[in-house]
């Protein structure tokens, strides 16, 4: 798409100048854009570091993205939860891994900070009133369904990050039954109206304004369809999301991420605050980068199979994270893949997704040639796989031996794992360019003075979903908003 071609939906927001405004609706020190975990977690730390706070929410009630999860947190270095239940982790320990699962453009100091405060970040989800239950719930699932809080969460036990740092689990779900993030939001909303600050729910934010400096001083607001000026004396800080829900900027920084049918964000991961933040001249990096997933697990049994693609190869070990081997069938067998099961591992039941069924025969070859796979290819793919298998090993692509088993119980089918067959959901992970204190940055490296950023209006501690963990998003999010925060908060 050419820059003449562009839709207005992807391009920079134009600011306001101060001079243009003829009279201010309110005046607050701080001022943020958006209340899913990042904003309640920024508006919290600025109210209670003393700043007069706003938030300014486009729905009627806070939640964004977070609502809409499971509510996963990604703490460690020996957190109670992982204590009670006996593992012993350390901050070397985690931080050896959070390198790797940030993913290999992750920003160092956001990554050291992130993990050196992880006991501090677990006590300040407790003093907003999450709860946390001190049990482990061993089973390879995407969240707990129970109250339970523990889990492996990302790619902690799967080669090669198995190999990188001792296996720990650090995903923590809140005490509550199925997703919890609506939860975690509910208890933020009363925390900080606890604390005194103050809310607009059905509030669009159009634009920033900026003073004759270039500094950020306030935000144009339609509330009760009125254009409204709201003045922030020490900042600004953006939490609306990311840009998933845009099409226009999707097709434009990430065409991979375009070919996903099932987007995953609120009404508000629509970009604005990032274009916002460009057009104060604030820099948008890391926009191609995204989570994917196909959840082919659980049930568990599955993850036994083999995941191959149409030429019949296999490309990935099949107990990583299901946003890595989702990412692998997209850029490593072009986003079409089948997962190959034999009788005794199918589990209709306890599948959490419903797959097209491309196939299914009495033979390997038969599924091979049903599938339109390439003589011999996948028959030498399992066979080479079975015989391996037979002593519990898979020295090609070190798949864990407990998932190790040979696949010899016919009939064997093939589960369509296609991007344009099957549920490929989706998030972004770019945005503007923050320092670890929130503050946006300019193409050239500079401060945009009075602007901060943080959750997925910025580029935050993970920015890869061929390394993502689940947990990740919730627990940087609300970290660098709270860092966010408290910087606005002090300052001048």
């Amino acid at each position: 798409m050419s820059a003449a071609s562009t839709p207005t939906d992807a391009l920079p927001s134009n600011p306001r100048s101060a001079d243009s405004i003829e009279s201010w609706w309110g005046e607050y020190d701080v001022v943020v854009v958006g209340f899913g975990v990042a904003g309640g977690a920024a508006a919290i730390e600025a109210q209670r570091a003393g700043a007069s706070t706003l938030i300014l929410e486009r729905a009627t009630r806070g939640g964004g993205a977070t609502a809409l999860s499971e509510g996963t947190v990604y703490f460690g270095g020996g957190t109670r939860v992982q204590k009670a239940a006996g593992f012993d982790d350390s901050l070397e320990n985690m931080l050896a891994h959070v390198k790797g699962a940030a993913g290999p453009t992750a920003d160092p100091e956001k990554v050291q900070l992130y993990c050196e405060n992880s006991l501090n970040h677990f006590e300040f989800f407790e003093s907003c009133g999450v709860e946390f239950k001190d049990t482990y719930y061993d089973h390879k699932v995407i969240f707990p369904p129970t109250d339970d809080c523990l889990i492996y969460s990302g790619n902690e036990q799967a080669h090669p990050f198995s190999e990188e740092a001792t296996p720990i689990p650090r995903g923590h779900k809140p005490k509550k039954e199925g997703s919890a993030g609506g939860y975690i939001i509910e208890q933020m909303i009363q925390t900080f109206e606890a604390e005194g600050g103050t809310i607009q729910n059905e509030s669009r934010v159009q634009t920033l304004i900026q003073d004759e400096t270039g500094r950020v001083v306030g935000v144009l607001a339609l509330i009760e369809g009125e254009a409204r000026a709201i003045r922030a004396n020490r900042g600004v800080i953006l939490t609306t999301g990311g840009f998933i829900m845009n099409r226009d900027m999707v097709e434009r920084f990430a065409p991979d991420l375009a070919k996903c049918r099932f987007p995953i964000g609120s009404e508000g991961c629509d970009g604005s605050g990032i274009r916002m933040g460009m057009g104060v001249g604030g820099n948008a990096i890391n926009m191609n980068e995204g989570l994917m997933t196909t959840p082919f697990f659980p049930p568990a049994s599955h993850i036994k199979g083999l995941l191959v693609s149409t030429r019949g190869q296999r490309f990935i070990n099949e107990d990583c994270y299901h946003g890595r081997v989702t990412d692998a069938i997209m850029k490593k067998a072009d986003g079409k893949a089948y997962l190959i099961v034999d009788d005794a591992l199918y589990d209709e039941e306890g599948m959490l997704a419903r797959y097209k069924m491309a196939a299914v025969e009495e033979t390997i070859e038969e599924l091979e040639a049903s599938l339109g796979i390439p003589e011999s290819h996948l028959a030498h793919t399992f066979e080479a796989y079975n015989r391996s298998a037979e002593k519990g090993e898979d020295p090609i692509f070190n798949k864990a031996s407990k998932y190790v088993t040979p696949l010899n119980n016919p009939p064997f089918a093939a589960l369509d794992l296609a991007v344009d067959e099957s549920i490929w959901a989706v998030f972004t992970l770019g945005g503007l360019e923050t320092k670890a204190s929130g503050e946006v940055l300019s193409v050239d490296g500079e401060i945009v003075g009075g602007l901060y950023a943080a959750g997925r209006a910025s580029a935050g501690l993970t920015r890869s979903g061929s390394h993502y963990a689940s947990g990740m998003s919730i627990g940087g999010s609300s970290f660098f908003g709270r860092m966010a925060g408290k910087n606005a908060a002090k300052s001048a």
